[in-house]
């Protein structure tokens, strides 16, 4: 509903909706962010080997400061 004589909302593609990224479409910018960049973007939890994964959770943290929510492994 509008009010007559109000002004138009804006047609902004902030507005637009869309459907979240799915797996592929997120492995697919992560391989371009590689490729292109250098960076390589890896869910932590995704990383088996638990001495790589602390150190790689220490480094981040240094770098930009603790994550809000996700694993605490025990705190």
């Amino acid at each position: 509903m509008s009010i007559p004589g109000a002004p138009s909302l804006s047609r902004s593609p902030i507005g637009r909706l869309r459907s979240p990224t799915s797996e592929p479409e997120l492995n697919a910018m992560r391989a371009a962010a590689w490729h292109r960049h250098g960076v390589a973007a890896i869910p932590v939890d995704d990383i088996t080997d638990p001495w790589l994964r602390q150190a790689i959770t220490n480094e981040a943290n240094r770098r930009w400061g603790r994550r809000n929510g996700g694993n605490a492994h025990g705190r």
